[in-house]
């Protein structure tokens, strides 16, 4: 999988389609083995919470929910482009390698 956390994706297929945004969080289905992404700000969900104690008060919260990453693509933090990875060796260390401007993604 190409995605990591802290990434910049574009969401290219579904209901936000076009937004961009940062992943938080990548999740594993045990049962389907597929990928989902938590991306910042998108895919939100109202919950209904009660109280639960004096410091967590209760009411609807908006919670962002996982989309799949097949509906998303990586953006180059270089050129600002929809990125196509390349992977390359550096030492000991594999990195993701933009094809269009050659940055190289990883830190």
């Amino acid at each position: 999988m190409n995605l990591r956390k802290n990434d910049l994706v574009e969401i290219i297929s579904g209901e936000e389609r076009g937004r961009r945004g940062k992943i938080l969080e990548i999740q594993r289905d045990r049962r389907t083995g597929r990928y989902r992404a938590v991306v910042e700000s998108l895919n939100m969900a109202k919950k209904h919470r009660r109280a639960s104690g004096p410091g967590k008060p209760g009411g609807i919260i908006d919670l962002p929910c996982p989309i799949d990453v097949s509906n998303m693509v990586l953006l180059c933090p270089k050129c600002g482009k929809k990125a196509k990875l390349r992977r390359e060796k550096h030492g000991e260390s594999r990195t993701r390698v933009c094809r269009q401007c050659e940055e190289i993604i990883d830190a």
